[in-house]
């Protein structure tokens, strides 16, 4: 009798024990890929309607004309719809930028001011190519399409540009105001609220000042707003609209003209003639330094921690700034119901350097090898730019060659995942405000079958999806667990989904986390 008691005990306490979070993989695509062949895939992610899949092959220095396989598939990632285009020759890929609608495309004939545009619609997978010329050695940084205008961003003779290209009738235009010297475009940004169309640039001068330049739909200057008379020097920052006259902007801030930041800030700009947008904007700046942020450090080994903050206290007691040496990515700004979260990954360029004889180092022999993440932070606003909450996200031993947002957050009411991609695993972190629910975990991805074990992997990428979702894609070579000579390589996507607990754990303050981490 006790024996039997003691197994529906057992049972009892298996059904009823709490059921943990975890990252699990529901379903995944793998398409051949050749090494030997010049291909790249692309995948943009479109919520609840699906993901889109961009297969792009040939190549323009071997002589063969870029192919152009575009592929719609749904939330349980079966195919809705498959197209190709294949581009003439002549033109190379510049840039792409997607809305709800449409994805589009912007080629360039080669040492032209030939430019083709291509509008690729989501619904359907109709395709509309649109062609025109913009100037002559344009070096484009940035492009962005509202209603049927394109704006394209960059650099004429070291100078920037920013022109605007109607579908309608192919015709061209140059925002004025911009063609100077010593200055650079921070971000091109579209209001689709206001149908206007921003553009923050800083100058590079000793002086450093920052500015917003807005323009209307059709690319005439409605106003300016300088930050010249700011305490310090703004290297960056996001807008965000809240309502009909105000927006927030968001950024990271100098004390002098680097670009290592002290700190972030927030402030309101306003959109009314009879208000002194400038003097407003800088009269309610919020300077935020890095040491007044609850949880900025935790990425940092405790003992770590303190000394930093000490040493940051001692300067400000004697009346100076504690100088960081910090490089900030700013995501774009997301709204919540309560305000707004920033989010910010912290990196720093990773070169390999050639020891010489009697322990000299020359810096001139370093080889580049790409950027080094050491954490990412977010923050939570109200709708009137306070400071809520801060968090703080550990990446360890991250290198990418090129400076992306490696870190994706995925929004679950009140609570939210933060996850990123590093050597065939994703690894996530679950805060709540400043309170982490559960510390970072690794999950490995898997192929679909348990005789294949993955070998290598390579240019990985992960994107929050919609509600629970990821999507991580990237390449990888896969072989049978007893056959590692028989491999194959393949282009993958995965859809992830981070199931929550159904019992709560017991929120921990950020700053109780674990922490093996280490400083750069």
């Amino acid at each position: 009798m006790s024996r039997i008691l003691s197994i529906i005990c057992l049972l009892l306490f298996i059904s009823l024990r709490p059921v943990w979070a975890q990252l699990a993989q529901s379903l995944r695509i793998e398409i051949p890929s050749d090494p030997n062949e010049a291909e790249s895939f692309d995948i943009t992610p479109l919520a609840e309607r699906g993901v889109l899949m961009t297969i792009q092959t040939g190549n323009y220095y071997d002589n063969t004309p870029n192919k152009f396989n575009f592929q719609r598939y749904n939330t349980e990632l079966k195919q809705i719809w498959r197209t190709e285009f294949k581009q003439d020759i002549k033109f190379r890929p510049v840039l792409s930028y997607d809305n709800n609608q449409y994805v589009y495309h912007l080629f360039r004939e080669y040492d032209t001011d030939h430019f083709q545009f291509l509008r690729l619609h989501l619904d359907d997978g109709v395709i509309e190519t649109f062609e025109g010329n913009l100037i002559d050695q344009f070096d484009i940084q940035q492009f962005k399409v509202m209603g049927s205008q394109a704006y394209i961003g960059g650099y004429h003779h070291g100078r920037p540009v920013v022109m605007s290209f109607s579908f309608f009738d192919s015709s061209t235009k140059v925002l004025p105001g911009m063609y100077v010297n010593h200055m650079e475009i921070s971000s091109l940004e579209i209001d689709e609220i206001r149908q206007e169309v921003n553009v923050l640039v800083h100058s590079t001068k000793r002086s450093c000042r920052f500015s917003i330049r807005t323009y209307t739909y059709d690319s005439k200057l409605l106003r300016t707003v300088d930050f010249d008379k700011a305490k310090y020097t703004l290297i960056s920052g996001k807008l965000l609209p809240v309502n009909r006259n105000e927006s927030i902007l968001v950024g990271n801030y100098s004390t002098d003209c680097t670009p290592y930041s002290q700190g972030i800030y927030v402030t309101r700009i306003h959109h009314s003639d009879q208000v002194d947008a400038s003097a407003e904007a800088v009269n309610n700046i919020q300077y935020i330094e890095f040491s007044q942020l609850q949880n900025f450090f935790n990425y940092l080994k405790p003992h770590r921690q303190q000394k930093l903050l000490a040493r940051a206290l001692k300067k400000k007691e004697e009346g100076k700034d504690y100088k960081f040496h910090y490089r900030l990515l700013v995501h774009d700004l997301q709204p919540t119901p309560d305000g707004l979260t920033m989010v910010a990954e912290v990196y720093y360029p990773q070169y390999r350097g050639n020891t010489l004889a009697y322990g000299g180092y020359l810096r001139g022999a370093d080889r580049y090898e790409g950027y080094r993440y050491t954490h990412a932070f977010i923050c939570g606003f109200d709708i009137q730019g306070k400071l809520l909450w801060d968090n703080c996200l550990p990446i360890k031993e991250l290198l990418s060659p090129e400076l992306t947002e490696m870190v994706q957050v995925s929004h679950q009411g009140d609570r939210m995942v933060l996850a990123y991609p590093n050597d065939g695993e994703i690894t996530t972190e679950v805060i709540q405000g400043s309170k982490v629910l559960k510390e970072t975990e690794k999950f490995k991805l898997q192929t679909n079958t348990q005789d294949e074990k993955i070998t290598f992997t390579a240019h990985e990428n992960l994107m929050a999806w919609y509600d629970r979702h990821f999507l991580a894609y990237g390449f990888q070579k896969i072989a049978p667990s007893k056959n590692y000579a028989s491999q194959r390589e393949v282009f993958y996507l995965n859809k992830l989904t981070y199931t929550p607990e159904t019992s709560p754990a017991k929120p921990a303050d950020a700053t109780t986390r674990k922490n093996d981490g280490s400083e750069r």
